[in-house]
C-alpha cells in the first residue's frame, strides 16, 4: 500500500475526518500558546458541522489530504478576511497530523490548493515551524499582526504574503 498521499477535492463525507485533524492538529500545535488544558476538551463533532458548512459555500475550497485512505490533513481557501486584504486569495486553514509533518503532505496540499499564485495567510505567532514552511514557499511576513481565539484564549498571529 502506498505512503503518497492523495490530495482531492472534500466532500461532506470527508467532514468527521476533517474536524479530527483539525481538532488534534491544535491540540498538537498550539497547546505552547495557551494555558495548560485549554485544547483538551476540543470536540470534533461540531467542528465537522462547520466544516459541512464551510464547503457548502462557494467561494471555499476544501481539499484533504488520504493516506491509506485516512485523512490526515486538510486545506481550505476562500475570500481574505480583513480590510484592505493584500491579495484575492487566502489560504484559511492548512493542518496535517504531526507524525506527517516532513513528509511532503503539507507541501503537497499547498500546491493543489494555491499553485504558486498570489495569496495570503494568518499564522499563529511563535510558530516557527509553520512559519518556516511558508517562506519556503515563497511566503513573506507583510507586517500585519492580529489577534484570533483560540478556544476562549488570544493568541497573537502574523500575515505573510505571496
Amino acid at each position: 500500500m502506498s505512503t503518497d498521499p492523495v490530495i482531492r477535492a472534500a466532500t461532506v463525507q470527508d467532514a468527521d475526518g476533517i474536524a479530527a485533524v483539525h481538532v488534534r492538529s491544535w491540540q498538537q500545535t498550539y497547546a505552547p500558546l495557551v494555558p495548560p488544558g485549554a485544547l483538551d476538551d476540543l470536540d470534533p463533532v461540531p467542528r465537522a458541522a462547520m466544516w459541512r458548512r464551510v464547503m457548502g459555500e462557494p467561494e471555499n475550497t476544501v481539499l484533504v489530504a488520504l493516506v491509506a485512505g485516512r485523512v490526515v490533513g486538510f486545506a481550505a481557501v476562500g475570500a481574505p478576511h480583513g480590510e484592505n486584504p493584500p491579495r484575492e486569495r487566502e489560504l484559511v486553514s492548512l493542518y496535517v497530523l504531526a507524525e506527517h509533518h516532513g513528509t511532503g503532505v503539507g507541501a503537497a496540499l499547498l500546491d493543489a490548493a494555491l499553485g504558486a499564485g498570489p495569496a495570503s495567510l494568518w499564522v499563529a505567532d511563535p510558530n516557527p515551524r509553520a512559519q518556516a514552511f511558508y517562506r519556503r514557499h515563497g511566503f513573506a511576513r507583510d507586517g500585519t499582526v492580529g489577534e484570533h481565539p483560540l478556544a476562549g484564549h488570544p493568541v497573537t498571529e502574523v500575515r505573510m504574503i505571496r
